[in-house]
């Protein structure tokens, strides 16, 4: 996918998430009316990825303005404890919010925020990871098996193009989460027939980047030459990853990523990170932001597919390396180079015509 299909992403989106019926959810399609000044939680899992707050947060925040100017938004981040998030959103209920649009912590533990929610009949809207045992109203994301897939198979390619020979390993998220089981299925969907070996693979609690890197020092110890490559299934632990092999001062092999996190494309401009994943978050931050006010204003928007008995609205992303990385990142405005191509950047940015 090139970068104009982001625009038509958008559009598309756009349309499926207007195309309201009546009817009722869990939640009996929110309590209605009365939304002028209005309250609507946005609960976020952690600190470890930079993007919550630097991206999804006032993204929401400018959305649901654009929407609704009286209306305010109680944001919380639980800094990856399940409990704490489950006072936040108690305390979001008690505070009277319409609507709660959560990315769980720990999305089998979300269950209990779903169900307390729909009691008090405020919908739900499970936002970039599902809640599988106890259906949302709504789930908005990109399609994170499809996202394990793209970065597996762009690596893999590439590593069959270098004609390299030897084994991978598989650095998973957390396994609280319920998007990193559907990105690490989509991952196996293409290492696992690709021919190369899965020395170890390495379920990373929290995300935490430390973690990711703590475990491919072990690995590296083991297999030294063996690796060929790492499919890390975001930037934090790819940027674990890659600070594991410098650390043990062996060549860096290809290593993904997921998230396009700014860290990682200075990472791929320097030649340490063989790719990432764009997923504007712009266009899931701005969807839930729609969702949540038509659920706020007694609406029942129809979702484009269903995951987990839940309607839902998934986007496709784009795999950046190198080649595309201008094009994707820089030249749609998404990232600014003003920004990456700083200091010991600067050269790899000239070299690849980002200005």
């Amino acid at each position: 996918m090139r970068t104009s299909a982001f625009a038509t992403v958008a559009v598309i989106a756009s349309a499926a998430l207007t195309a309201c019926g009546s009817g009722s959810t869990g939640a009996d399609a929110g309590s209605g009316g009365g939304t002028e000044n209005a309250k609507v939680a946005f609960l976020m899992p952690d600190l470890a990825s930079t993007r919550y707050e630097l991206a999804d947060k006032p993204l929401f925040e400018a959305k649901m303005k654009q929407l609704c100017p009286g209306c305010t938004v109680i944001y919380q981040n639980a800094d990856s404890d399940a409990a704490k998030q489950q006072q936040q959103a108690n305390s979001a209920l008690a505070q009277g919010v319409k609507a709660i649009v959560i990315d769980p912590v720990d999305s089998a533990a979300a269950a209990t925020i779903v169900k307390s929610a729909q009691a008090q009949k405020v919908p739900v809207i499970a936002y970039d990871r599902p809640i599988p045992a106890t259906p949302a109203d709504y789930y908005i994301s990109f399609d994170n098996e499809k996202i394990g897939t793209m970065i597996a198979q762009s690596l893999v390619d590439h590593l069959k193009e270098e004609k390299a020979e030897g084994g991978i390993l598989q650095v998973n998220g957390s396994p609280t989460d319920a998007a990193a089981g559907l990105i690490k299925k989509g991952i196996h969907s293409a290492v696992d027939p690709s021919g190369f070996k899965l020395l170890a693979e390495y379920d990373t609690p929290d995300w935490q980047p430390e973690k990711a890197q703590t475990w491919v020092s072990g690995q590296v110890t083991r297999f030294r030459d063996q690796i060929v490559g790492v499919v890390a299934a975001n930037d934090g632990t790819g940027g674990g990853s890659i600070a594991a092999f410098k650390a043990a001062g062996v060549k860096v092999p290809p290593v993904t990523g997921n998230d396009a996190e700014l860290a990682a494309a200075q990472r791929i401009i320097a030649g340490d990170q063989y790719n990432t994943i764009s997923k504007p978050i712009k266009i899931v931050a701005e969807a839930s932001a729609d969702v949540a006010y038509q659920f706020m204003q007694g609406k029942k928007p129809a979702g484009k597919t269903t995951l987990y008995n839940t309607p839902s609205a998934l986007f496709v992303p784009t795999v950046v390396t190198k080649d595309n990385i201008n094009e994707v990142l820089f030249q749609s405005g998404i990232m600014k180079a003003s920004e990456a191509c700083t200091g010991e950047y600067a050269k790899g940015c000239a070299e690849l015509g980002i200005k």
